[in-house]
């Protein structure tokens, strides 16, 4: 037995939800397909470090930021962009507020209040539907279902007694074939699988970029001089890779550097440039060598680092570990320390994933060319961006733009 449905969404994340919600918007009652035990699990976490929501800043230059793909993200952003995604969540009764940097966030510094609200919404959404449906339709959501792959995947499972294209899952009670005119795909990318995203489902969908880490730490190899720095953090620093300079922060750990700092540079590490720290991004290598040239008699050149310039703790640390022997003037070296890298974080230890369905499979409405009647969203799709409100901005606005863009399918508009 075949059940079939008007409008599926498979993936519970926020591009997920977000597409259903623009289904339900426009009168369509929708069954939601989502893995693991609960809906919005990776959204919780990124809640812990406070929800960055998006970030207060122009149209070009939030596009910018997206590592090239800002034109194949130019539409849903323009139609759900930073001020769009603020008032979305002020609708869900989140009272937000804007960080010296752009970055906006929630009051309640949470997920889990925006997220009950909004399950809230769905599941009410005036089609008096709820978590186990409704006569009159609304949000059906079907938890510990994954998905396995179109019924045929040499012709995407399409029914043409029907117009339904058929889906496979294995769920609680066995495997289970669901039909559906339109299907939205939300499956996220390949990174933090405990919480959902594990990247199985591209062995169903040819024509998806390997996957890559993003938004992650780098790996090397430390001498044991280093270990009573573990876990610290270094601040007051710079990274640069190839063209793109970070003055945030970053952590040592045993397995190399983590933390926000290093983030905006992935993108260039994966392309092979090398690292470099600047210890001192406030003054040129010229000031530095100047105060070190002042100089006491029979003075180490270790003391002289730590009384003309400061030098102490992790940053000093690091100066030894990656600079040893160190020049009898280490200016030049200190605003430009090479950092021997072994690697990136492994993919599951990444917050999110480069790589995914190519946008050249994909038409403007993010429908799949080969498949009529399925759109993807979110961060299974082929595109990379920073933390700061950035990821979750654009994973709202691809689901909601596939989400408009089913509806319409579905009226024949």
């Amino acid at each position: 037995m075949t059940e079939r449905v008007e409008a599926l969404v498979i993936g519970g994340g926020p591009a997920g939800l977000m597409a259903a919600e623009a289904l339900i918007g426009a009168g369509i009652p929708v069954l939601l397909a989502e893995r693991m035990p609960t809906v919005g699990r990776k959204l919780l976490m990124a809640g812990k470090s406070g929800l960055n929501l998006t970030k207060a800043e122009p149209a070009d230059a939030f596009r910018a930021a997206f590592a090239g793909h800002g034109d194949s993200l130019a539409a849903p952003l323009a139609a759900f962009g930073p001020e769009e995604v603020q008032a979305w969540a002020k609708g869900l009764g989140q009272d937000l507020f804007t960080g010296s940097t752009g970055r906006v966030f929630p009051v309640a510094m949470k997920a889990s209040p925006l997220l009950r609200a909004w399950l809230a919404r769905l599941t009410d959404g005036g089609l008096d539907g709820g978590l186990d449906g409704g006569p009159d339709g609304g949000l059906v959501i079907r938890t510990r279902w994954r998905w396995t792959g179109f019924e045929d995947e040499s012709w995407g499972g399409v029914d043409n007694g029907e117009g339904h294209r058929i889906h496979k899952f294995e769920t609680p009670d066995g495997p289970r074939r669901l039909g559906a005119r339109v299907t939205v795909l939300a499956f996220g990318g390949a990174s933090w699988s405990r919480l959902g995203s594990d990247g199985a489902w591209a062995a169903h969908l040819p024509g998806t970029a390997p996957f890559a880490p993003s938004n992650c730490g780098v790996t090397l190899e430390w001498s044991d001089r280093m270990a009573d720095h573990m876990g610290a953090p270094v601040k007051a620093i710079a990274l640069q890779a190839g063209d793109a300079v970070s003055r945030g922060e970053i952590v040592i750990a045993r397995t190399g550097l983590e933390g926000g700092g290093l983030y905006p540079l992935i993108p260039a590490l994966r392309q092979g440039a090398a690292l470099r720290l600047d210890l001192f991004p406030d003054l040129t290598a010229e000031a530095l060598s100047a105060r070190l040239a002042r100089r006491r008699r029979g003075e180490s050149l270790v003391n002289r680092l730590r009384r003309s310039l400061g030098l102490e703790g992790t940053r000093r640390a690091l100066a030894m570990e990656f600079g040893r022997p160190l020049p009898d003037d280490p200016g030049p070296l200190l605003k430009a320390l090479p950092v021997p890298l072994t690697g990136l974080a492994p993919l599951d230890a990444a917050i999110s994933t480069a790589g995914g369905l190519r946008f050249d499979r994909l038409d403007a409405d993010l429908m799949l060319r080969d498949r009529p009647g399925v759109f993807a969203a979110g961060e299974m799709l082929d595109w990379d961006a920073p933390t700061g409100g950035y990821l979750l901005t654009a994973s709202l606005a691809t689901g909601r733009h596939a989400g408009r863009a089913a509806a319409r399918r579905l009226s024949g508009g």
